[in-house]
């Protein structure tokens, strides 16, 4: 309209650095992050993430620079969640499953110019830069986050192999206090690249932009019902899409981060306990770890405490036990190029009239949309929505602000996701009458085992590359921890023998554990089309009537 502008008065870009800011202002003197004997306030957290900026920008960090961390969830892991974008680069965090051959792919693919590694990922981290040099590729600068005060480490000093190695808290006091946090100049410039588990042979990198990670910060605060100076405990791992986001949206609330490096039953409800948690999330599998933990484990819950759920949906039992023990569940679902959840099963307060297992069915569903984006369940040829019927199978998929600016290094495959003016999830499922969607199936035959996605054409490769192998399929294996197992159905070559124990170690030596099949079945003949295609949707049937290979207890992966 006539008169109005937009200045520096008006408008600046949207940033989660604004979080920190604004946090270390407001909640300056309150507890930021608690690990063991360490712990930080919110104006200690600002001046080190502030120091750790400056610090990077001395190493000669360009802007939209990659910053790789390979670390669990402890206190460096999170203050890179903001010391990483104020120096203007771009945060890449790993996952810490991944093996030293898929670390040094992503570090290459990524062109990462620094990695942060966690003292006792230290081995192969190692590995991955040893196989960058012998490639001819350029390594990063490692740098080492050593032990806390309240931990110990059996590992070696690596200066001998690594001269270059440099120290977390060393580096960071090199830093000034007097540095000018490079704010984003457009709000869609990149701040996060985070890899996907990898659905065909090789992950891929989604980038986040500063818009997108502030608006979705902002929708988990609104899906979990979060507090001012809440206390969350993190049993989400912060290299899954940064943490659900929420890494940032702690900040936004003026939060006390529990860091947790292992996720254990005991130690959950201990932290819980101790510090009076009030919100946590994590996979089905961390919900399957709580009410299966052993009487003596389990201790009363000081208050509510709510539980963000997802990555995998859960079954209902696994949803109405965790509610009996006290938990306040809510289920959301997303994928990494929707910021991690994009759906909230919200929940209408006369469904608590209705008996446990029919709230437990209800509760399942993935829900709809939160304020970020929109979601809808559509034929994926006409791009017709489904009808509300419960019935008619549909692609799940998503359109606006909180969904990826793209696949780095990819246009193919961002042009193929992004085909149609929405992101096409490659999930199938139904809408109920009252719009709430429901995955019915994955395309594409991924596997969720433990919140983690599964290609099968990789797991089939590798599997196929062995001397007595003629042909395999791979499909999930209901499982009562790990929500699925990857479960391989293998005709060998004539005149050959190989136990399924052997497949599995061999498949060990080539595959990150939890990618090997841990159910090897041999066969006569695999189900095939008139075409030759493997009838997998049998192969499925015949898994799921094996039933669980683990027990109700938790199963060494």
């Amino acid at each position: 309209m006539e008169g109005a502008v937009v200045s520096s008065a008006n408008y600046t870009p949207l940033t989660p650095i604004s979080f920190l800011e604004r946090s270390s202002l407001v909640y300056a003197d309150r507890t930021s992050i608690v690990y063991g004997r360490t712990s930080y306030t919110w104006r200690q957290t600002r001046d080190r993430c502030l120091m750790l900026a400056s610090a990077l920008n001395q190493l000669g960090l360009d802007r939209h620079n990659v910053v790789a961390v390979l670390a669990p969830n402890i206190p460096a892991m999170y203050e890179l969640h903001f010391a990483v974008p104020m120096a203007g680069a771009v945060l890449c965090t790993l996952n810490t499953r991944h093996d030293a051959s898929l670390i040094s792919h992503l570090l290459n693919h990524s062109e990462s110019k620094v990695l942060f590694v966690d003292h006792e990922l230290l081995h192969t981290a190692k590995e991955a830069l040893n196989l960058l040099s012998k490639n001819n590729f350029k390594t990063p600068l490692l740098v080492v986050i050593n032990q806390y005060d309240n931990e110990s480490s059996d590992i070696e000093s690596t200066s001998a192999d690594f001269p270059k190695e440099l120290d977390y808290e060393s580096l960071m006091q090199t830093g000034s206090m007097q540095f000018e946090i490079k704010w984003p100049k457009d709000e869609l410039e990149p701040i996060s690249l985070n890899y996907t588990s990898g659905t065909t042979s090789r992950p891929k990198g989604v980038i986040y932009t500063h818009r997108g990670g502030y608006l979705n910060s902002i929708a988990a605060v609104l899906l979990n019902d979060m507090t001012t100076m809440p206390v969350y405990l993190w049993t989400v791992p912060m290299f899954h899409c940064n943490g659900w986001c929420l890494s940032w949206a702690i900040a936004a609330q003026g939060g006390t981060n529990i860091c947790l490096r292992k996720v254990t039953a005991k130690d959950i409800f201990d932290k819980i306990a101790l510090y009076k948690v009030t919100y946590m999330g994590g996979a089905p599998t961390v919900l399957n770890m709580i009410i299966n933990s052993h009487v003596h484990e389990r201790k009363p819950l000081p208050g509510k405490v709510v539980v963000m759920t997802g990555g995998a949906p859960p079954a209902p039992h696994i949803i109405s036990t965790s509610e009996q023990l006290g938990f306040h569940l809510i289920h959301a679902y997303g994928l990494t190029e929707t910021y991690g959840p994009g759906t909230i099963c919200t929940w209408m307060p006369e469904w608590n009239e209705l008996c446990l297992e029919e709230r437990a069915k209800l509760k399942a569903r993935q829900g709809l949309q939160h304020l970020g984006l929109e979601v809808d369940v559509k034929d994926p040829v006409t791009m017709k929505s489904v009808p509300f019927d419960g019935k008619t199978v549909g692609e799940v998929m998503f359109r606006g602000n909180t969904v990826m600016a793209g696949y780095y290094k990819d246009a193919n495959a961002t042009s193929e996701a992004l085909a149609g003016g929405w992101f096409r999830s490659g999930d199938l499922a139904v809408r109920h009458s009252d719009g709430y969607v429901q995955l019915k199936d994955r395309s594409k035959d991924i596997i969720i085992s433990g919140g983690e996605n599964i290609s099968t054409i990789e797991v089939e490769g590798v599997i196929y590359s062995h001397p007595a192998v003629l042909e395999a399929a791979v499909v999930g294996r209901p499982d009562n921890y790990w929500g699925e197992t990857p479960c391989a159905f293998v005709k060998l070559k004539e005149g050959h023998d190989a136990t399924g124990k052997e497949i599995i170690q061999f498949c060990r030596g080539k595959l990150p554990r939890y990618m090997a099949p841990r159910t090897i079945v041999f066969e006569q003949e695999l189900p095939k089309t008139s075409t030759g295609k493997i009838q997998k949707f049998l192969l499925r049937a015949k898994a799921k009537a094996m039933g669980s290979l683990s027990g109700l207890g938790r199963s060494k992966m």
